[in-house]
């Protein structure tokens, strides 16, 4: 049996979604730019892919919604936009952010500060999770934007980004949530929030790899990124990929219809297989499940290192991860393990299982088997187990 549980790094194509595009590949080709009847085929399936992405995530149609590559883009794209708008001119020079956002929103601050801006990087909580008040305390008149997740990639945690939203407001301050890992886990309807950009990916929810959007607020409009053309209203160029539109608006048509399978289902299942796990002595969980994304279990096995269980578990045909995927070459320890202050042999340990709707009971009940198996075999030759103290949980805080 082969299983799949890293859908926090990518979802397969849901048959329905790839079934959608397919035409677009071959058959009905045209630039929808252009004034033929070619092109007139494409036009009209990209209009009405647009508009069920504006539904997707409660967009007016004033708004504007942009179709870029990937979420790394469209993170990029606000955070560079609002340094050329607000920074450089000199209106504004401070970003926040918080300490364990996507490696796309923490290396693009990093690069802004290189170029003078002041970004401050907000610490989580012993679950992970940013709390409201702790950003009230560093938002100041030079502030430009905030950048918060809504889930957090690795442990599923659900930050309070509407509260966020709403204090910003009030300070006349934009604000920025990467949503990537919220569309189709969660409720997400930016009419009945003050959020002014949002990210999403179509390959996080059973679309397509290679597009993503940028939310963008009526009047809160950013420069192009990329320049050259007239493409989507002007604010990004490029020739738009009609086959991936399609298939993220099939996606995410198909994901809100989902979502309360999502958070029933999907949670049941995932809190059977965290319960199995937790019976395992010294094995330990980021996030209190009611703060988590319903398919998301970052855990830790005290005396295995992560990297070790992921070999175990992939010659059993298991896919599981020890973080972010753009990460996946870097052996360091888990950057949100170090965040909320895991001591150094835990923050190794973590494995992340991230479940989908396409998950069944059987493959669950394969991976509990597999991974008892692997913990007994890697912790009996784990020099570091031997010597850990055992069954103090609260180490992690």
């Amino acid at each position: 049996m082969r299983v799949y549980l890293d859908n926090n790094s990518t979802t397969m194509v849901d048959p329905h979604v790839y079934e959608a595009m397919e035409p677009y590949f071959v058959q009905r080709y045209g630039n929808p730019n252009s004034l033929h009847c070619f092109a007139s085929e494409t036009h009209q399936a990209l209009k009405a892919a647009m508009q069920k992405i504006y539904a997707g995530i409660g967009a007016n149609n004033e708004d504007s919604v942009v179709i870029t590559s990937c979420a790394t883009e469209s993170n990029n794209w606000a955070l560079k936009s609002i340094y050329f708008q607000y920074i450089l001119t000199g209106q504004k020079n401070h970003i926040i952010i918080s300490e364990v956002e996507h490696p796309s929103i923490i290396a693009t601050a990093r690069f802004l500060e290189s170029l003078g801006c002041k970004v401050t990087y907000l610490p989580v909580n012993n679950e992970g999770i940013v709390e409201a008040h702790t950003l009230k305390d560093f938002l100041t008149d030079k502030t430009a934007l905030v950048s918060m997740m809504w889930v957090n990639n690795e442990t599923g945690a659900i930050f309070p980004v509407e509260e966020m939203a709403q204090m910003c407001n009030e300070r006349g301050i934009l604000f920025h949530t990467d949503a990537t890992q919220a569309i189709g886990k969660l409720p997400v309807n930016v009419k009945e929030t003050k959020i002014d950009y949002l990210t999403l990916s179509a390959h996080k929810f059973h679309g397509p790899k290679g597009v993503g959007a940028l939310y963008m607020k009526k009047g809160k409009e950013l420069m192009p990124l990329l320049h050259g053309g007239d493409h989507m209203g002007g604010l990004r160029s490029g020739t738009l990929n009609v086959a991936g539109i399609v298939g993220m608006g099939k996606a995410i048509e198909q994901a809100v219809d989902a979502l309360d399978f999502e958070l029933h289902e999907v949670k049941a299942l995932r809190d059977r297989f965290e319960d199995a796990l937790l019976e395992i002595p010294d094995t330990f969980v980021v996030t209190p499940r009611e703060r988590r994304s319903p398919n998301t279990i970052l855990i830790s096995f005290r005396g295995i290192e992560g990297e070790s269980m992921l070999w175990d578990l992939n010659k059993d045909g298991i896919a599981a991860s020890t973080g972010s995927a753009c990460a996946s070459e870097d052996l360091e320890s888990n950057p949100v393990m170090e965040a909320i202050g895991a001591e150094a042999d835990l923050a190794h340990t973590a494995i992340r299982f991230s479940l989908s709707r396409f998950t069944t009971n059987e493959e669950i009940d394969f991976v509990i088997e597999r991974v008892k198996e692997a913990v007994k075999r890697l912790r009996a030759i784990s020099s570091s187990y031997a010597y850990a103290p055992k069954n103090h949980k609260d180490e992690l805080h």
